[in-house]
């Protein structure tokens, strides 16, 4: 089963944003790389901000954006820290050739209080003898100008104040210089190889660790010594029973390492399984959504469609005869979806071209003093409105009655509820006397309706039938009367119509008579207009036969002349053509010869390389067997000079032993001293000549400036 993993890189942060300001260890060469640290972080990217634009938030102009980027305005450093660059303040100290240089503990000269702990397992004999060399620096100035400083303090406290929390500028804990006793051990010292995170703070497996350290030191302490050969089958006996107990506790630790391991080896199967059932998921999720967006994209598109073929279809019944219509200016500028107020862009029109020439620019709105003036010029009543409270109790209307009475009424109720209210939460009071109770009077009887009989109720539904009759009645009488009373005028009106009647058939007769007048006079112009049309299209049928003859001779003419223009000019493009093959051709040669010495050249490169190759394989296994032999001969050397220096060890006396580290102190460490002293003192002289060298330089420098600048003068 094969699985892939994928590694992620982790981006390290190289330096913090503002460590410019806050780290006093940030070095920087000069005030420019200062500024440009400064605005870094200036312009950082999560300071920079999208703005929206309220008006125009939904439009998609380039002149009327919806946003805008802007810097944020609210700054991470406070405003009683200083911007300055620190290069500001160095300039001011005097040159070190006129002082003593001073000490910068947590600057350029921190590496010299930093050093590492002398520890008995690194470094089993402490030194018993050290050597001081006096150093003289030349660049201080003499003794009688150096200024008196006062005497260095035995202790001094050195710290590094930071404005970042404790959590980002943590290091490892501090581990302190220690000095022990020669030939003591402290138990401490045994946990040396222990640092944090690598075994402290220390937990329980490190608590077991220490205690079995303790265990074998006591079991150490138990066994025989090793000069006692009679006990020597006792020792042996008992590291290997100690041996046998290591081996099971490394056993044990084994099995915990490996239940552990496939813990997480488990783990990380269910997690990648996980992964995978999610990374399922959401391609499918993905996948599908995908499909529901192109769905229904293709939904809205076909529904447009529709819309547009229905509106097509609807405009194209309009007009099915495709006359052109007028245009209705009323219905245009009555219409406010008319090309009159909303042209479309399509058609050519642009509303926001010269958009810029409507803007108002007024000196009383663009500017303060005008803003001021217009104030100034405005009444009191504009810039002070007086508001006057009506009075409501004062009106004489019925509906401000009405108005204050139900105002009162909601006042009463508001006030019996809040009254309720506290008369649920007093406590009553014991009754000091005794009360008569008081009986309830009893309720009247419930009045009862009887039920009227079914006689009653036909005699009355036939009683109202009766009246509406009687009704219809009266009103059909009260019309046919009001129609006696006004016959005339009936009969008039009927008079004027027969009238009417009479003088529209007369001039419908007139009507017709015109229009079959109008018909002949339509007929013999037709025909005059056939006849001359026929004539016209004859003598134009004509010249158009003659036109179209001449159009063809003219056309044939030019594409002569242009069928030989043609082919002079392939002509000189094929003569061109030949000039520049025959050209490619001599190149062609040329660099086929080039690249077949080029060829030959790197044969023989490549054949000397190799038998260089060779030669250098050949010489190499020479030397490595001659140094394979020089090796094992400079062996067998040794051991017979270490099997007559330790005979010749054995035999030797102290005074013997005193003579001979005496011999290699003299011809080894001594020797090394002088070179270090000639060194210093040749580096000195050397030294002192550069200095000279320097003021001579610097001063016929300083005269030339001042020569040119008289010259210029």
């Amino acid at each position: 089963m094969t699985t892939t993993q994928t590694l992620q890189s982790t981006k390290v942060q190289t330096q913090r944003r503002y460590d410019y300001i806050y780290d006093p260890l940030f070095t920087l060469s000069s005030n420019r790389d200062h500024a440009r640290e400064r605005y870094k972080a200036y312009i950082a990217p999560d300071r920079v901000k999208k703005v929206p634009h309220y008006g125009p938030m939904f439009s998609g102009l380039n002149h009327y954006p919806k946003q805008q980027i802007q810097i944020d305005t609210c700054d991470p450093v406070p405003n009683f820290m200083s911007r300055r660059w620190a290069g500001y303040d160095k300039k001011q100290l005097l040159p070190m050739s006129h002082q003593n240089p001073h000490l910068n503990v947590s600057g350029g000269d921190r590496y010299k209080y930093s050093r590492r702990p002398i520890i008995p397992f690194l470094q089993q004999v402490p030194p018993d003898v050290l050597l001081q060399t006096t150093r003289v620096d030349p660049m201080m100035p003499p003794p009688e100008q150096q200024q008196s400083r006062p005497a260095t303090p035995l202790t001094w406290t050195v710290g590094c104040q930071t404005m970042y929390r404790e959590s980002e500028a943590q290091t490892e804990p501090y581990t302190p210089e220690y000095v022990t006793e020669k030939g003591t051990i402290p138990e401490l010292l045994t946990l040396a190889s222990l640092s944090y995170n690598r075994g402290l703070p220390a937990g329980l497996a490190e608590v077991e660790m220490i205690e079995r350290a303790r265990e074998k030191r006591a079991w150490e302490q138990t066994l025989p010594p090793v000069e006692d050969m009679s006990q020597l089958s006792k020792r042996r006996a008992m590291m290997e029973e100690l041996e046998r107990k290591e081996w099971v506790i490394r056993e044990k630790e084994i099995e915990k390492l490996q239940q552990v391991r496939l813990q997480v080896l488990k783990q990380i199967f269910e997690k990648r399984e996980e992964d995978n059932t999610n990374t399922n998921t959401e391609r499918l999720n993905s996948i599908w959504s995908k499909k529901q967006v192109s769905k229904e994209n293709n939904f809205k598109k076909k529904r447009s469609e529709h819309v547009k073929a229905l509106r097509k279809l609807a405009s194209a019944r309009e007009n099915v005869e495709g006359k052109l219509s007028k245009r209705d200016v009323v219905n245009d500028y009555s219409s406010f979806a008319s090309q009159v107020y909303a042209p479309q862009t399509r058609v050519g029109v642009f509303l926001d071209r010269g958009s810029e020439l409507y803007n108002v620019k007024n000196r009383y709105l663009n500017t303060y003093e005008g803003l001021l003036e217009l104030e100034a010029s405005l009444p009191d009543y504009v810039t002070q409105p007086r508001i006057k409270i009506p009075n409501l109790r004062s009106g004489k209307g019925g509906a401000q009655k009405r108005f204050e009475k139900r105002l009162k009424e909601l006042d009463d109720t508001a006030e019996l509820i809040k009254n309720d209210k506290e008369k649920q939460f007093q406590v009553p009071a014991p009754p000091r006397f005794l009360q008569k109770v008081i009986r309830p009077p009893p309720r009247p009887p419930t009045p009862s309706v009887e039920m009227p009989s079914e006689d009653e109720e036909k005699r009355e539904l036939a009683i109202i039938f009766l009246q509406q009759l009687l009704r219809g009645r009266a009103v059909q009488n009260m019309m046919q009367e009001g129609k006696e009373k006004r016959m005339e005028l009936i009969d008039e009106l009927r008079s004027t119509e027969a009238l009417q009647s009479e003088e529209e058939k007369a001039n419908k007769e007139l009507k017709k008579r015109a229009r079959a007048v109008q018909r002949k006079q339509r007929m013999m112009q037709h025909k005059e207009d056939l006849a001359n049309e026929m004539l016209e299209g004859m003598g134009g049928r004509n010249v158009g036969q003659m036109a179209d003859f001449l159009s063809k001779e003219l056309v044939r003419l030019q594409e002569e002349q242009r069928i030989h223009a043609f082919a002079l000019l392939a002509e000189r493009k094929r003569r061109m053509r030949e000039a520049e093959e025959s050209g490619k051709r001599q190149v062609e040669e040329r660099r086929r010869l080039e690249e077949d010495e080029i060829w030959r050249q790197m044969c023989n490169c490549h054949q000397g390389s190799m038998e260089t190759y060779l030669e250098d394989i050949i010489a190499s296994s020479v030397n490595r067997t001659a140094d394979e032999q020089a090796r094992q001969e400079i062996q067998t050397k040794a051991e017979t000079i270490n099997e007559i220096a330790y005979q010749m060890e054995s035999k030797r006396d102290r005074l013997q032993s005193e003579n001979m580290v005496a011999e290699l102190v003299f011809s080894f460490l001594l020797p090394e001293v002088e070179k270090e002293t000639l060194r210093e003192n040749v580096k000195r002289e050397q030294r002192r000549h550069i200095l000279a060298a320097h003021s001579v330089i610097h001063g016929q420098t300083a005269e030339v400036e001042k020569e040119g600048e008289s010259s210029d003068k």
